[in-house]
């Protein structure tokens, strides 16, 4: 199993008591649909490897206190903190055309409304409630929030997205340098 054919769960953040049980913080829309979850692949040194779950304990705010099978001390867990948790694509459920994943989206021509092609996709950032697509313009990053009055078209057959970004978003990002020069500079 590789990570091209895979798509990030989670992470595990820390270890839980001494019986080598550990806190998952998983990156999904809806943490309730992993309850009977069975197993995962673990990221290590680069490798995806499969760690069977003997237990799992969904908690507020996407969290989940997990018993891995053979991870029975502190230490065990201790050497997982900070790993990321994969699952196969083939798991995730089918959407509709106009639906898309995050991990869908990377490489998509991003085209505005207003202004026509701006750039690629490059990655997509889970904020604290906010979700934010990273595309690069004219040598900035810009970040595009996912609300759904800007993203308004994910297009899979032409891997673009039609968005409607708001008024200024992208001069925010441009580095001018004639807003660096002092008033008294005349």
């Amino acid at each position: 199993m590789t990570q091209d054919n895979c798509y990030l769960l989670g992470y595990i953040v820390r270890t839980h008591g001494t019986a080598g049980n550990v806190v998952i913080f998983m990156d999904v829309d809806y943490p309730d649909d992993y309850e009977d979850l069975e197993s995962v692949y673990v990221e290590i040194k680069g490798e995806l490897v499969p760690y069977f779950i003997e237990d799992i304990n969904l908690q507020k705010q996407n969290n989940a206190i997990v018993s891995f099978e053979d991870v029975n001390t502190i230490e065990k867990a201790q050497a997982l903190v900070g790993t990321s948790l994969y699952l196969p694509l083939e798991d995730l459920e089918e959407l509709g055309d106009e639906e898309f994943y995050y991990h869908e989206i990377k490489g998509f021509k991003v085209i505005d409304e207003a202004k026509g092609e701006l750039g690629l996709v490059r990655e997509v950032y889970s904020l604290n409630g906010q979700d934010l697509i990273a595309m690069d313009y004219q040598g900035a990053e810009v970040l595009i929030p996912t609300a759904n009055d800007i993203v308004l078209k994910a297009d899979k057959v032409n891997k673009t997205l039609l968005v409607n970004l708001p008024e200024g978003l992208l001069e925010v990002y441009l580095d001018d340098s004639s807003e660096n020069v002092p008033d008294d500079a005349d």
